[in-house]
């Protein structure tokens, strides 16, 4: 099954850096300091994506990881309260999100690096459970997994050859 890549170049993207780190390494003449930066981007209409730079200088990091992001954007389905379609584990390596669906008026309850993530997505009423690992890539990629995971009724019915009365009702 191949992902459809999506055309970010069209869309209008916002950007938030999840996280800064700084590597030093130490040679004969003094330290070599490295950034890396964690970006995620999106529409905030069910497009979002995450992405990693490395670089010497802080701005072009974030820069590598915003185009890298673009790279990997998914398409997140969303029901009729900008909430998730349903309850959804994501996982990445030792990091697990729990994704909730919520009713109208909950919010956004999640963590610094899934809230990055999620707001980003556009969705307006989740509750989330950051579980196992707490690194931010782990989370930030665990929560692009459950996002990803979702489907929505359309491609239930379709899978499994009902129509979406069945599925539904």
């Amino acid at each position: 099954m191949r992902q459809e890549r999506i055309d970010a170049s069209q869309m209008e993207l916002l950007e938030k850096v999840v996280s800064i780190k700084r590597v030093t390494k130490v040679v004969k003449g003094g330290r070599n300091f490295k950034f890396t930066a964690l970006v995620v981007v999106g529409d905030g209409n069910g497009h979002v994506g995450a992405g990693l730079g490395k670089a010497t200088e802080i701005p072009e990091a974030i820069r590598k990881g915003r185009e890298d992001a673009m790279k990997n954007m998914i398409t997140v389905s969303l029901d009729n309260n900008s909430s998730v379609i349903h309850d959804v584990i994501g996982k990445f390596g030792s990091a697990s999100v729990l994704l909730k669906n919520a009713p109208d008026g909950t919010g956004v309850i999640a963590g610094g690096p899934a809230r990055a993530v999620i707001e980003m997505a556009g969705i307006k009423n989740i509750r989330t459970k950051s579980l196992g690992s707490n690194n931010k890539q782990n989370v930030v990629l665990a929560t692009l997994a459950g996002l990803k995971d979702t489907k929505s009724p359309e491609e239930v019915a379709r899978l499994r050859g009902k129509s979406i009365e069945e599925i539904v009702g």
